[in-house]
Order: structure tokens, then C-alpha cells, then sequence
């Protein structure tokens, strides 16, 4: 089965100006894969810096249904999620802004809390969707 790279702008574009070597998304099959990407601010294509957590999560789920529309799925068809925030003190703000993506039967997901980005951000996503 071969990779299908889906381009979805302005993400996409965003991701070569910062010279990000991946795809915002690419799909196998029914299988939808989205990176996990930085909250970018929509009005200019830079991170969202300074902006406070609500508003990064706020973002990057934007983002994540965004790219995941791009493929042909929408949020149902989500399977999984992988959530990489830097610190647990977000936990219960992202869990709020996240369940008004997924208000009903969420996907499995994980809150993973790592020490920093190469940007200042503080809130990434993935996901793995079936079509």
C-alpha cells in the first residue's frame, strides 16, 4: 500500500517555511495519519507564543480537524490520539477544550507531559483515524 502525502493549507506551507521536514498529514488506505503540530497562530503562520493554553489547545484541535477533513475524515472517525503537553498543571484546560471535539464516545488517547518543543508552545497532537 502506498503513502498518499495530503497537502492541507495553509499548514502546509506553515511547515516548509519553518523547514519541518513532514507532512501535515498522509493517508494509506482507509488509515489517516495526522502529525502532531505546534499551535499555529492562523492570521500569520507563526506559533501562537504567549498565547495561553486554552487558546493553544484551542488551535491545535482546529488543526487537527482541519487535516484530518483534508484526508476525507472528519473527527468520528478518529481512533487514537496522542496528546504532548509541557506540563500536567494543563492537563484539566486541554481535557476542556478537547472535549468539545470529542463530546461523545472519545478515541483512546494519552496525555503525555514532556520537558520542552524546539518552539514556545506548549501543546502538540497527533492522531490515527480510519475512513
Amino acid at each position: 500500500m502506498k503513502r498518499e502525502v495530503v497537502r492541507v493549507e495553509p499548514i502546509s506551507s506553515w511547515l516548509e517555511r519553518w523547514k519541518a521536514p513532514a507532512s501535515p498529514v498522509t493517508r494509506a488506505g482507509n488509515m489517516v495519519f495526522v502529525s502532531g503540530l505546534p499551535p499555529f497562530d492562523p492570521a500569520t503562520g507563526e506559533f501562537a507564543a504567549g498565547a495561553s493554553i486554552e487558546r493553544q489547545s484551542e488551535l491545535v484541535m482546529a488543526q487537527l480537524k482541519q487535516c484530518l477533513e483534508a484526508a476525507g475524515a472528519t473527527l468520528d472517525n478518529v481512533m487514537k490520539c496522542n496528546v504532548f503537553c509541557t506540563s500536567a498543571k494543563h492537563f484539566t484546560t486541554f481535557n476542556a477544550v478537547y472535549a468539545k471535539y470529542f463530546p461523545h464516545e472519545p478515541p483512546a488517547r494519552i496525555f503525555v507531559c514532556i520537558p520542552e518543543w524546539t518552539g514556545p508552545f506548549d501543546v502538540e497532537i497527533d492522531c490515527i483515524a480510519m475512513v
